[in-house]
């Protein structure tokens, strides 16, 4: 569902820019906006979300789909955790849907996927298992990278209930908010995929732009 957001970019508290292939790691309190802006167009950004004040608790795509009965996530989806509690919700989407089943890229699955020759190239659970290493004051580790959501990706469903990864719905400009329902900690891996039309074959950067409660 298409819906326009109210916020304007020159109040946000923050704005950052995360080039393509990086990471970004960030406490987003309750009640704060967070935007995601796809910045040229056709940029996945492969996000997880965990509890801050228990990150043990952490972002649910089972739980999301299930109480919500819609595979995507658009305008007015609460985000679900594994203990089945309000995360975020959905609050503006220019771009109408975006996937929460195709999982982040791995060098494994380039490799299964691709050619054995793709092992070496940079995937988002990587820039994961990069975000966690560097960032030990969030009591987080390897074990702890589960379910993400695919900001801007296009994976349709299937008739016989399969997957496809199909060249985007986004383009420069369009955006998708969140409101934080609870202290969140959001990992974005600003995906580096050049296998297939996720990023257009382009990776570029995204922009992430924050508003506090009440904006």
């Amino acid at each position: 569902m298409i819906k326009q957001s109210h916020l304007k970019p020159d109040t946000a508290s923050y704005r950052q820019i995360i080039p393509a292939g990086d990471y970004w790691m960030h406490v987003i309190t309750a009640g704060q906006t967070l935007r995601i802006l796809d910045l040229e167009g056709n940029q996945a950004a492969d996000t997880l979300f965990f509890n801050a004040a228990d990150p043990h608790e952490r972002y649910s795509a089972c739980d999301t789909i299930r109480e919500q009965e819609n595979v995507f996530i658009t305008a007015g989806t609460v985000l679900m955790s594994d203990l089945c509690r309000p995360m975020l919700t959905v609050t503006a989407d220019t771009v109408g849907r975006h996937d929460t089943l195709g999982g982040a890229c791995a060098t494994e699955s380039n490799t299964v996927r691709y050619a054995l020759e793709k092992f070496s190239m940079h995937a988002c659970r990587d820039s994961f298992l990069l975000a966690v290493a560097e960032n030990e004051h969030y009591g987080l580790d390897k074990r702890d990278i589960g379910h993400n959501i695919n900001f801007f990706m296009n994976v349709p469903v299937t008739a016989d209930g399969g997957l496809t990864f199909a060249d985007g719905l986004s383009a420069p400009g369009k955006y998708v908010e969140l409101r934080a329902e609870m202290s969140v900690i959001v990992l974005i891996s600003n995906c580096p995929q050049l296998n297939n039309p996720c990023n257009a074959y382009n990776p570029t950067p995204v922009e992430v732009m924050i508003w506090d409660a009440g904006a």
